[in-house]
């Protein structure tokens, strides 16, 4: 086999983790950093240059942090009272507002009862992030993503029962290892293997699906025992039957979210910041919060001879005001930004208007028990269903405490029109339709139930979306128009993940110092 065919084999049956360090141990990889490097510029190389950024979410701060750490004159517009954008985290007493409604959060105040409502998990390879956290003392601990003893559910399979991620995970790589035996063992792959690969695909085989002498799959312990146990005990007991093959084919399981944790930035285990996401917005915030103005809504983008001009209303003072820079960066999300007067070149506002963002929707529940943990032995880890909720998260903090926060839905536009639904219902629909999901895969759910907040981000001025819904910025996005720059993860090859916001602010910081330096 060449080198590329074994990488492929080997990516194709341990995952893509597997092909990467083989691909180490075999020097074909490059030197990895230890830890993204931001931008370096000199001490006072910055020095009687203004800088305006719009939005104070973690692009936003992570350009003021950079820019004013080399003597820029930063001044962030806000245009809402808090920063961190879509940072949001909430807890017990907190008041959160979308365009037609007010929600008071009525969880419990205790350290481990929080909802992170924008990002939840920061994966290993989010180096700047990481590096930021690492700098400003967030303390990080483990978010379990992938938990073999969570459920996967379907309406149309299992008779609408949920099964475990351990057996469906199982008895799927069984059936595959002997349809695949089959093959080898019929000849039907002779133009391929030599008479020794066989032997050792079938080996391969045998020990990767848990095959019998025979080739056959009847089951396997991996998918634990009969029973409530699980595990065989003092005295073995009965491996569960497989789960019928048919049904698993019938059940949407496969078709991305049995690999879901393989995902580039989806692993089995990430990080969260201990006490909730916004810990990240916060540090930002104690080092740059003296440069945001606050209620600051844009009016108007403008392009000057000598850099930028930004008209906006100040609603503290309920006065239009405006400020001039030599540079400006934009973060202000796409949906938002496209209805903001400008004078930008006609090929960069077409950019911005092709921008669709997902009609992500976030609902929180307050659980009067961890009826997860002491019922179902879950801890942490996602559900996933084929219902509108889609996913339901149980927290990687707080085991055995006596209560819990559970993420109920997450829901995005994985289905046509799925994300509107919710947002188009009040916040006591939300609730009580995704208790009502939820009672699907949780029998009981609704009477654990003690309070519960909703999130969907269509309907939060100044937002208007989850996220980018492109895998690529626009290359308008990624160049200056005039002296205004764009960051935002709207602006990278990572929508949705902070470390595409930190990016991006990384490259217009160091844009602008070019700029500023060649002057």
């Amino acid at each position: 086999m060449t080198k590329r065919d074994f990488l492929r084999s080997i990516g194709a049956v341990a995952g893509v983790g597997a092909a990467y360090h083989t691909m180490s141990a075999m020097g074909l990889l490059g030197p990895v950093l230890a830890q993204a490097a931001a931008p370096e510029l000199p001490l006072g190389s910055g020095y009687g240059k203004r800088v305006v950024i719009l939005g104070a979410g973690i692009s936003g701060m992570t350009a003021a942090y950079e820019l004013s750490k080399a003597g820029y004159h930063c001044t962030i517009l806000e245009a809402t009272g808090r920063a961190g954008g879509r940072n949001l985290t909430v807890r017990g007493g907190d008041v959160i507002r979308e365009a037609d409604n007010r929600q008071w959060v009525d969880f419990d105040q205790e350290d481990h009862l929080y909802a992170n409502m924008g990002p939840a998990r920061i994966p290993y390879h989010h180096r700047v992030i990481l590096g930021y956290c690492k700098e400003f003392g967030v303390e990080l601990e483990v978010f379990t993503n992938d938990n073999r003893g969570a459920l996967f559910h379907n309406a149309e399979a299992f008779g609408g029962k949920p099964v475990t991620g351990r057996q469906v995970m199982t008895d799927l790589r069984g059936y595959v290892a002997e349809l695949l035996a089959k093959a080898v063992n019929r000849n039907a792959l002779d133009e391929d293997l030599t008479g020794d690969d066989k032997e050792r695909v079938l080996s391969m085989l045998t020990s990767f699906g848990g095959l019998d002498p025979d080739y056959l799959y009847a089951g396997s312990n991996r998918s634990g025992y009969q029973g409530e146990q699980v595990h065989a005990g003092i005295a073995p007991g009965d491996v569960n039957d497989p789960l019928d093959f048919s049904e698993l084919l019938k059940s949407d399981f496969w078709q991305y979210k049995l690999h879901f944790s393989q995902f580039l930035n989806q692993n089995p285990t990430l990080f969260q910041p201990v006490g909730g996401m916004d810990a990240i917005a916060k540090a930002f915030r104690a080092r740059v919060g003296h440069l945001i103005q606050f209620q600051s809504v844009v009016e108007e983008i403008r392009k000057t001879p000598e850099g930028v001009r930004i008209v906006y209303v100040n609603q503290r003072r309920n006065l239009q005001e405006a400020i001039e820079a030599d540079c400006a960066i934009c973060t202000i999300p796409a949906p938002v930004l496209k209805d903001i007067p400008n004078d930008f070149a006609p090929e960069t506002q077409a950019a911005i208007e092709s921008i669709e963002f997902e009609h992500a929707v976030k609902i929180g529940f307050q659980a009067r028990r961890r009826f997860w943990e002491d019922d179902h032995a879950i801890y942490g880890g996602i559900s996933w269903t084929d219902q509108d909720i889609t996913q339901i998260w149980y927290p990687s903090n707080g085991y055995h405490r006596s209560k819990g926060v559970i993420m109920g839905a997450y829901i995005w536009d994985d289905k046509p029109g799925q994300g509107l639904r919710f947002t188009g219902m009040t916040p006591p629909e939300r609730l009580r339709t995704a208790m009502a999901e939820g009672e699907q895969i949780h029998p009981g759910y609704t009477d654990e139930i003690e309070s519960g907040v909703s999130r969907a981000w269509l309907n939060v001025p100044f937002q208007k979306g989850g996220w980018p819904r492109n895998y690529a910025a626009p290359p308008e996005l990624l160049k200056p128009d005039g002296a205004i720059y764009f960051a935002g993860d709207q602006a990278t090859a990572l929508p949705g993940w902070q470390e595409g916001a930190a990016l991006a602010a990384h490259a217009a910081v160091e844009a602008i110092h070019a700029r500023v330096t060649a002057s």
